[in-house]
């Protein structure tokens, strides 16, 4: 299977002299197309500095992110601005849905800057239909429950049909059954060829994704990847 992002030596530093934090610490990582990938550890680990790096929310300090054949860590900003709004789609723990609109008006969001189109509008409605929301569509956000907000900001997501999904504690804010329908969705993007990526603590996420064919779990702590849990994710001591 072909691999969509290919992470070489990436590493991250924060601060400088005394105060030097190194997020993430000379990684090397391939995801296949297709794919759907956990990245758990402890507080601190480095995993979401590792998923703004994957989004261009952030670039690293040094080492190559090859996404679809682009080192997108020596992109623009402009080109950035591109990479973001059609390759990556962004989902939250939060969810982050503005309450003065409505729920179809919430999954349009990301095409305001470039003017929505009737197509955009069928599609966000199409989407809707996909997570089991097709009547909710002028329904305002705050009257959504946790679970109904999230499938929301997954549409979200996907308004521009990115090729990668990358999830930051998508169910962290979800009770444990709704939260294993949201997972359970983003499976189904996978088997359609989207490429998913999820941070959590939750190791029932974890282990959902461990056994479907398509899924692979990645440890990070002290900004180091690892295959296994060679370590207690919640013990401050590095791993020996």
């Amino acid at each position: 299977m072909m691999s969509l992002i290919s992470i070489k030596n990436i590493s991250k530093i924060y601060g400088e002299q005394r105060s030097v934090i190194k997020a993430l610490n000379g990684i090397d990582l391939t995801i296949e197309k297709g794919k759907i990938i956990t990245i758990m550890g402890p507080s601190g680990s480095g995993k979401s500095t590792l998923l703004n790096i994957l989004g261009a929310m952030d670039i690293p300090t040094e080492g190559e992110v090859i996404v679809d054949g682009i080192d997108i860590a020596k992109l623009p900003e402009r080109k950035l601005s591109y990479y973001r709004k059609n390759t990556v789609g962004f989902v939250f723990q939060n969810f982050y849905l503005l309450p003065n609109l409505d729920v179809i008006g919430n999954i349009l969001i990301p095409l305001i800057p470039y003017g929505i189109k009737q197509k955009d509008r069928q599609r966000a409605q199409n989407l809707l239909d996909r997570m089991g929301l097709g009547d909710r569509a002028q329904s305002k956000v705050r009257k959504l429950s946790g679970g109904e907000s999230q499938r929301v900001a997954i549409a979200r997501a996907l308004i521009n049909d990115p090729k990668i999904i990358l999830a930051d504690e998508p169910t962290g804010n979800l009770d444990s059954e709704t939260g294993k329908s949201i997972i359970e969705l983003l499976i189904s993007l996978a088997k359609e060829g989207k490429t998913i990526i999820i941070v959590t603590h939750d190791p029932r996420v974890a282990q959902i994704i461990s056994q479907n064919p398509l899924g692979r779990n990645i440890w990070i702590k002290d900004g180091q990847l690892s295959n296994e849990p060679t370590y207690d994710m919640f013990c401050w001591d590095k791993a020996d």
